[in-house]
């Protein structure tokens, strides 16, 4: 029989995985992350597979300790914690679950967007306060409530969850669709998408809206600074649910300090876990009010850990088989 070793929330291939599937046929070994390297290999140097949480380191020491180790399998999209030059000289597949939470981002994204345009921190406070109808006079009075069709919206990158994003932005009507990315879709795509290409000045001139959809780099870690910014339209508003470091959380206060932003939604903060002492959270009504907050939980619906596991399940099946797996982000020797 081939083993599997888990490292991560324990329980989860029970929970997630399919009963009838290839991974219910393996000998599970299920640890927590954080252990000592000779626990692991005690209690699974001899298997076959590794399936990781996203976030846990998986160190070239485990990775050539481990002989018979055919596949590393992230649970998740990220898959940088793996030392990837250690599994390519093993000959050890590294894969990752590639737009298993396309979708549940996508809907945060827009659930900030909506969010924002219609103000539910201030109108939470408001009803919870009593001042229900002093509120709903004001924006009668003022007619100044945005739909999200009447804004211009910019995607930054266009991966699998900025797609899924701009086929939520079709369904709301929304006729300025633009993206960003270093090499522009064909004419057919873009018709595919209802997306529009902008350079990065020109849409962050153009969009109401701008939402963040790229990893982080070393050219995209802190890329929404001060210069950033100022090139956006005034009042307009900020989405990021892709990573926390895209964003200078300075500049960030200074645009929102300046009436350049109106509102930022951020499912992500840098320096996460954030903690009471984050400067975004300590900042005065008049700033707080314009932050919109959820926990960076736009990726870990239900629906998506049993489409991760589904993709974890076929591609460590093609590996037993001998075969190539579909979602392979390395270049392991000897395949």
């Amino acid at each position: 029989m081939m083993k599997v070793l888990h490292i991560g929330k324990q329980g989860n291939l029970q929970r997630f995985a399919s009963a009838d599937g290839f991974l219910s046929s393996l000998d599970l070994v299920d640890l927590k992350p954080g252990l000592p390297l000779a626990e692991y290999l005690s209690q699974a140097g001899d298997a076959d597979f590794i399936i990781v949480d996203a976030i846990t380191t998986i160190p070239g020491e485990l990775i050539r300790q481990m002989p018979n180790l055919l596949a590393i399998h992230s649970e998740g999209v990220a898959f940088n914690a793996i030392d990837l030059k250690a599994a390519d000289e093993c000959g050890v597949y590294v894969c990752n679950a590639q737009g298993m939470n396309a979708m549940a981002v996508a809907e945060q994204t827009i659930l900030l967007m909506v969010g924002m345009l219609r103000n539910v921190v201030v109108n939470d406070a408001a009803v919870r306060a009593g001042y229900q109808i002093e509120a709903k006079g004001a924006y009668m009075q003022n007619a100044n409530l945005l739909e999200l069709a009447d804004c211009s919206v910019g995607l930054i990158g266009f991966g699998d969850i900025a797609r899924q994003t701009a086929r939520l932005l079709k369904a709301y009507q929304v006729k300025n669709i633009y993206y960003y990315k270093r090499h522009r879709l064909d004419p057919a795509q873009e018709r595919r998408y209802g997306v529009q290409y902008r350079n990065l000045d020109d849409l962050l001139a153009q969009s109401q809206i701008v939402s963040l959809h790229l990893p982080v780099t070393k050219a995209t870690r802190h890329m929404a600074d001060q210069a950033f910014f100022a090139k956006m339209q005034p009042g307009s508003y900020l989405v990021n649910t892709a990573r926390g470091e895209l964003v200078d959380d300075a500049a960030l206060i200074e645009a929102l300090k300046s009436g350049r932003l109106a509102m930022a939604g951020l499912d992500t903060l840098d320096h996460e876990p954030v903690l009471k002492d984050h400067p975004l959270l300590n900042q005065p009504q008049s700033i707080a009010s314009r932050l919109l907050f959820s926990p960076h939980i736009g990726g870990i619906t239900a629906a998506s850990f049993y489409r991760g596991y589904a993709m974890i399940d076929e591609d460590l099946r093609l590996v037993a088989q001998g075969q190539k797996t579909k979602r392979v982000v390395n270049h392991p020797q000897n395949y």
